[in-house]
């Protein structure tokens, strides 16, 4: 099935024109750190571009075991750049970094990852699978279907750990990648294992959504819940309304809440996974190292649970950077820090 168009040509002629003035000025700066810098510091600052309150294509395409919703922005031969958002999240995390990015002549994919907005399964008959290798296997089937052999592959939450997971066991398939908070990959054996208070506090909702009065809270307040991880991962970042509800609105897909409460149960080794998928989590349950071309950052407000850089640096085997992003800055740093993520991803590029 080929992408199908869901806007007119005149938006998204004035979304582009918008998007290119902006983003070329910004991204044809100096960079503002050098490669060599380390985990140097970077400021975000206040955004210089207009904030985007819509994406200028959206598309749907038949990729794997889904259709697929997805923004698509920049010239169609440029280098791919595949962006991935978390939950409770969206493709709106990415909407100020797009444009900035298509300026810079990326050709910019960010998908409604399995239980997302626009995205649906194409079989009633299909597991209602969160486990994270279920999801890389998505993006791999979104790539083959777009043609993109191979990309830069950026994101935050769950897309950071897609993100990973695909470098780790398709390194071929990424050119290099932008993760927020470092290494994500996990397995059920290690999330048996407890954690310091402290740090299980800030896993309240997973032992939540264990319990059938999680799910049934989840499905009855999923708006307020939503809104609540927001405030609690970035409390710094002051979104108004109209900010989250355009998000929000991707919580309505009919699969919602079944990927979301499996992929909580399944870390918790509280819910099988499909045995499609045992051979990749073999490989990711012995935390295989990162070869290919990495950037981990991290915003110095974040406060959804997260590692010190220190403690996964050592798990990036080729070319690696980290960088802080200064500023109160939370853990929807690509929403938060739009300009320090597309530099990220321009820098790390260049590797």
């Amino acid at each position: 099935m080929k992408p199908t168009e869901s806007t007119g040509i005149s938006r998204r002629r004035l979304m582009a024109m918008a998007g290119v003035s902006a983003g070329a000025a910004l991204l044809a700066q100096p960079p503002l750190f050098a490669a060599e810098a380390g985990d140097a510091p970077m400021a975000a600052g206040a955004s210089a571009t207009p904030k985007n309150t819509s994406f200028a294509s959206l598309k749907q395409i038949d990729a794997g075991l889904l259709n697929v919703g997805y923004a698509e922005a920049g010239p169609v031969n440029g280098q791919p750049v595949v962006l991935l958002h978390g939950w409770p999240y969206d493709i709106y995390s990415f909407v100020d970094v797009t444009p900035l990015l298509a300026a810079a002549g990326y050709r910019v994919i960010v998908p409604y990852l399995r239980g997302y907005g626009t995205t649906r399964f194409l079989s009633s008959d299909t597991v209602r699978n969160g486990q994270p290798s279920a999801v890389a296997t998505d993006i791999i089937a979104l790539m083959d279907a777009l043609k993109i052999n191979k990309a830069v592959i950026g994101g935050f939450d769950w897309g950071a750990r897609t993100a990973n997971i695909i470098a780790a066991l398709w390194p071929e398939r990424c050119k290099a990648i932008v993760s927020v908070s470092g290494y994500l990959i996990g397995s059920p054996a290690s999330g048996k294992l407890p954690l310091p208070p402290k740090a299980e506090l800030q896993w309240w909702y997973q032992f939540y959504f264990s319990i059938e009065r999680g799910r049934a809270g989840y499905d009855k307040y999923r708006h307020d819940f939503a809104k609540l991880i927001w405030q609690i991962a970035s409390p710094k970042w002051n979104f108004d309304d109209a900010t989250f509800d355009r998000s929000a609105a991707a919580f309505d897909n009919p699969d919602h809440g079944a990927i979301v409460i499996h992929n909580y149960r399944w870390r918790l080794a509280l819910a099988e996974g499909e045995s499609k998928y045992d051979d990749l989590e073999k490989r990711l349950a012995t935390s295989p190292a990162i070869t290919v071309p990495t950037m981990t950052v991290e915003g110095d407000a974040n406060g959804a649970p997260h590692s010190d850089p220190s403690a996964y640096a050592n798990k990036f085997s080729g070319k690696y950077a980290h960088r802080t992003i200064t500023g109160g800055v939370g853990h929807n740093l690509p929403q938060e820090a739009p300009e320090a993520f597309a530099k990220a991803v321009n820098e790390v590029d260049g590797y």
